[in-house]
C-alpha cells in the first residue's frame, strides 16, 4: 500500500492490500451499516466490533422541570452496561455462556467520542459472535429492574474508580484544562447524574444513536470479508433493524479546532494518601492534527519509556517517584498533552518543577541526533509489536473509519515517522510550552505547593 487510503462515506466499496500481506475490504450497505475487515493471513482468530460514533461528549444532561428526557450525563455508559443484561432471544447469562463455551472472550468500552462492543473468537466462532453482538445492539430489554440494578454497579464502579488517586487526578486535570469542553466531562458521569438518571431518558439515547447509519463492524484476523457481510445482514435483520431502507452512514465529527472556556489554571484534592498524584498539561492536537506523528516522537523522547527524560530525571538520577510518564491523547477538535508522576506529598513541588523544566528544555533546545533515532526506533517497533494483536487492527479499523477517514497501515506510519525531523519536535514543544499550563494534585498537598510554578 502506497500512501494512507481514503474512507469516504459515499463510496459503497473498497478492497486494497495492505502491509503484511493483509487484505483490507470496506462496504457500506444500502442502509449506511459500514463493515470493514482486515484478513491476515496465518491465524486462528478474530476480533470484531460493533462501533457507534456517539460517546461521553454527546450527553446533554436532564432538564430539569422540562419535557421530554435528555440524555443525563453518564447515559452512554449506562447503556453499553446495560446491552449485556439481555434481549427478546438471550438472557445475561445467554449472552455471556456464548462466549465463555468456545474460550472466546467479550467486553465493550465506553469513550469520550466512541462506544464499542467487542468480541475475540476462533475463526470457526465468528459467525456466533456476530450473531451475539448484533442481538445485543438490536435487541435489548433495557429491563426496569436490570436499569435499577446496573444503577448500583455503575455508583460501585465510580466509586472504585474515585478512591484511585491517579484516576481522580486524571479527572481533574481533563476538567480543568479543557474547561467547558464536553470531552472534560468524566466518561462515565458522577454518582449524583448516575443515581438521578433515568430508565426512559437512557432507552431515548439508545433510540436515537443505535441505527443502522450509526453502525460500524470492523473485524481483523481470520475473516472473510463476504462471509462477514452476510453474516451482518442476517443477524441485524433478524433484530429488527430496517436494512432494506435506503441510508447514508452518519457524517464524521467537525474536526475544526475548538474554543476553550472556563480552563482552571491549578486544583487540588486533599487526601490523607502516602503519594501525590501530578498531572501537568496543556491543550493538545486533535485526532486529524498532521502534527500527531510529531507528537509521538515528541512523547517518547520526553516521558515515553525508560531511557526518556522524564523517567531519567525524575527516577534514574534522582529518585524522586516510582512512575512518571508523559502523555497525548487527540479528540476530534481537541486534545491533551500531559506529564504525570506519583511521589512522596514532600517532593511534589520538585517532581513538578522538573516535568515543566524538560518540556521548556525540549522547546528551547530541541532533541538530539541519538534521541531522535531512538524514538522512531521505539515506535516504529512498538507498531510493529502491537500489530501482531487481531485486537490492535480491528480498533484500529474502527477508528479509521469514525475518527480520522482514513486507514494508515504500517509501512505508511512508518514512512511518516520517517519524515518527522527534530526541529519538527522543537516547534511543537515550543507551541506547547507556550500555551497555559494546568496542574492537578490529589495527596497531602495543596495550591501553594504549585502557585508560583505555572
Amino acid at each position: 500500500m502506497n500512501g494512507a487510503v481514503d474512507l469516504p462515506l459515499d463510496r459503497a466499496d473498497l478492497t486494497f492490500a495492505a502491509s503484511g500481506d493483509a487484505l483490507v475490504s470496506r462496504s457500506v450497505l444500502p442502509s449506511g451499516v459500514r463493515v470493514l475487515t482486515e484478513h491476515v493471513p496465518g491465524v486462528r482468530s478474530a476480533t470484531i466490533g460493533f462501533w457507534f460514533g456517539v460517546g461521553s461528549r454527546d450527553e446533554t444532561g436532564s432538564t430539569p422541570g422540562g419535557t421530554g428526557h435528555a440524555a443525563s450525563f453518564g447515559s452512554t455508559h449506562f447503556l453499553e452496561h446495560l446491552l449485556f443484561k439481555g434481549t427478546r432471544k438471550r438472557t445475561a447469562f445467554d449472552i455471556a455462556i456464548s462466549f465463555d463455551g468456545v474460550g472466546g472472550e467479550h467486553n465493550a468500552l465506553t469513550a469520550k467520542e466512541q462506544t464499542c462492543y467487542y468480541a475475540k473468537v476462533q475463526d470457526r466462532d465468528l459467525t456466533m459472535a456476530t450473531e451475539v453482538l448484533s442481538d445485543m445492539v438490536t435487541s435489548s430489554l433495557l429491563d426496569a429492574t436490570d436499569f435499577e440494578n446496573e444503577r448500583g454497579v455503575i455508583l460501585e464502579e465510580l466509586a472504585m474508580a474515585e478512591d484511585d488517586p491517579a484516576d481522580a487526578a486524571n479527572e481533574r486535570f481533563f476538567s480543568a484544562a479543557l474547561g467547558a469542553h464536553p470531552v472534560a466531562r468524566p466518561i462515565g458521569g458522577s454518582p449524583e447524574t448516575i443515581r438521578s438518571a433515568e430508565r426512559d431518558a437512557v432507552w431515548q439515547h439508545y433510540q436515537a444513536n443505535y441505527r443502522p447509519q450509526d453502525l460500524v463492524i470492523a473485524a481483523a484476523g481470520a475473516v472473510d470479508h463476504a462471509r462477514l457481510v452476510s453474516d451482518v445482514e442476517r443477524s441485524l435483520t433478524a433484530g429488527g433493524w430496517p436494512l432494506a431502507e435506503p441510508g447514508s452512514p452518519v457524517e464524521r465529527r467537525d474536526s475544526n479546532e475548538a474554543e476553550l472556556r472556563d480552563t482552571v489554571p491549578l486544583v487540588t484534592v486533599r487526601r490523607p494518601i502516602e503519594q501525590a498524584h501530578l498531572l501537568i498539561g496543556t491543550r493538545g492536537l486533535r485526532a486529524t492534527d498532521d502534527a500527531r506523528i510529531t507528537m509521538g516522537v515528541l512523547n517518547a523522547v520526553l516521558g515515553g519509556g525508560m531511557s526518556s527524560r522524564l523517567f531519567q530525571e525524575v527516577r534514574e538520577k534522582r529518585g524522586l517517584a516510582y512512575s512518571v510518564y508523559s502523555f497525548a491523547a487527540g479528540y476530534s477538535d481537541t486534545g491533551v498533552f500531559g506529564m504525570y508522576g506519583a511521589c512522596a506529598p514532600q517532593k511534589a513541588r520538585s517532581v513538578a518543577g522538573i516535568m515543566i523544566d524538560e518540556l521548556h528544555r525540549l522547546a528551547a533546545d530541541g532533541i538530539t541526533h541519538e534521541e531522535h533515532v531512538r524514538a522512531v526506533g521505539q515506535l516504529s517497533g512498538g507498531s510493529a509489536l502491537a500489530l501482531e494483536d487481531s485486537d490492535t487492527r480491528m480498533t484500529r479499523l474502527g477508528r479509521s473509519e469514525l475518527s480520522t477517514g482514513e486507514f494508515a497501515d504500517l509501512d505508511e506510519t512508518l514512512r511518516r515517522l520517517a519524515l518527522v525531523t527534530a526541529d519538527d519536535v522543537r516547534e511543537l514543544a515550543a507551541d506547547l510550552a507556550s500555551r497555559p499550563l494546568t496542574i492537578a494534585a490529589v495527596g497531602a498537598v495543596d495550591d501553594d505547593v504549585f502557585s508560583d510554578l505555572r
